[in-house]
């Protein structure tokens, strides 16, 4: 039996307790840290604009089992979840053709509310927003 402690998983509470969707093969953030330079008509880059921080991601599993329509009730009742501690929603759902050999994958879309990044060294870290 394959040990899927080591691999990204969903958690969530769906009133009832808590459950985990396993294994994530892949999961991809993006982040969103824009801002804009701000001219007058006297002088150029007299200040900056910025815009609101934000993350979101894409992730994908395999369709094996109940896994991707677990993540698409998820996404359709707009439940809140974890991967790796985070909150995030599912923004949109992409499930892939079946083939002849190897199990099809879905890749799933959507942000988080907010993030945070921890270092081995004392001090360092993140946090979004």
């Amino acid at each position: 039996m394959p040990d899927w402690d080591t691999r990204l998983a969903v958690s969530y509470n769906d009133g009832t307790g808590d459950h985990e969707i396993s294994p994530i093969d892949s999961f991809s953030p993006t982040f969103s840290l824009s801002a804009e330079v701000l001219h007058s008509v006297e002088q150029t880059h007299i200040g900056v604009v910025y815009t609101p921080q934000a993350i979101s991601f894409s992730m994908t599993v395999r369709a094996i089992g109940d896994v991707a329509a677990r993540l698409t009730t998820l996404a359709l009742n707009g439940t809140r979840f974890d991967v790796v501690l985070r909150e995030c929603v599912v923004t949109s759902a992409a499930p892939g053709a079946a083939t002849i050999s190897g199990a099809p994958s879905a890749t799933f879309s959507g942000f988080s509310l907010a993030a945070t990044t921890e270092s081995k060294a004392a001090g360092d870290g993140a946090k979004i927003p």
